[in-house]
């Protein structure tokens, strides 16, 4: 098994399991880049690193993919290979270490502009590449790509504000959404959950939503197919935005999630889309 197939087996993502309606080849290439995504992130948030070496590793990746490694391994030679052969720009993958620089230290975005900024980073330009491995030919899948990956990082950020704050503090919610409805990032870190908690999640889960509704407003009929894998993920985390929303949000309680029967349904629903 590549060191690519273990890293990717190892994370059970979602992402994960939406590629298994990919042809073999594009899936395949869909596990290095996965695998890729996986170790940038896996080197900004190793607490048995200190920040400095961590920062240095994601110097010595971005240095490789823009000069050239010195000494590839089995792993870094197979991101090259399939950079090359999907014509997959640079900068796009140069953005996602970037992105996942940005969490070395605990964050902090003042506005949805900052954020939107961060989100580009290590959603959106995850999408732009992803789409190329897809096989999309129409330009309107970049613009469903950008919309996709703002819903689907939002949704992470809604679901992850507990696990964040136990992560050295970070708050991902735009400070100036906090102060909108009266609610700090003191009471945030006191896990207070009422009126004002409740109004913030509120908003920034129709600012999903809105992302969510852009991408299927802009979905290209031509690369429907291709974008399967694409569409399975926006089902899966859109249902886990609408489970948070009827739950009431006790994101500080539980960790939301669908059960493996839950997004088997969904994959089936999308191969019989496909096969129809």
């Amino acid at each position: 098994m590549s060191v690519a197939s273990q890293i990717t087996r190892k994370a059970r993502s979602n992402l994960a399991f939406a590629l298994k309606i990919l042809p073999r080849e594009r899936r395949d290439d869909m596990v290095i880049f996965y695998a890729f995504c996986r170790t940038m992130d896996d080197l900004a948030d190793d607490p048995g690193l200190a920040t400095d070496e961590r920062g240095r590793l994601l110097d010595f990746w971005e240095k490789g993919l823009t000069t050239g490694f010195v000494a590839a391994d089995e792993f870094q030679r197979e991101v090259i290979s399939l950079r090359d052969r999907r014509q997959i720009p640079n900068e796009l993958l140069v953005a996602i270490i970037h992105g996942c620089r940005m969490d070395l230290q605990p964050q902090r975005f003042a506005t949805w502009a900052d954020l939107s900024n961060y989100s580009w980073q290590v959603a959106c330009a995850v999408g732009l590449v992803s789409i190329r491995i897809f096989g999309c030919l129409e330009t309107g899948s970049e613009r469903y790509a950008v919309a996709l990956g703002h819903a689907l990082q939002l949704t992470n950020i809604l679901r992850d504000i507990a696990e964040d704050l136990e992560n050295g503090g970070r708050i991902y919610l735009p400070l100036e959404d906090l102060a909108r409805f009266h609610y700090t990032p003191e009471d945030l870190g006191n896990r207070v959950r009422d009126e004002r908690f409740l109004a913030l999640m509120a908003y920034e889960a129709a600012r999903a939503e809105g992302f969510f509704e852009e991408a299927a407003a802009v979905l290209p009929t031509k690369d429907r197919a291709a974008l399967a894998p694409a569409r399975i993920m926006a089902d899966i985390y859109r249902t886990l935005l609408e489970k948070m929303r009827d739950d009431g949000f006790q994101v500080f309680k539980k960790r939301y999630r669908l059960s493996k029967f839950h997004k088997l349904a969904i994959l089936s629903k999308h191969l019989l889309a496909r096969s129809s």
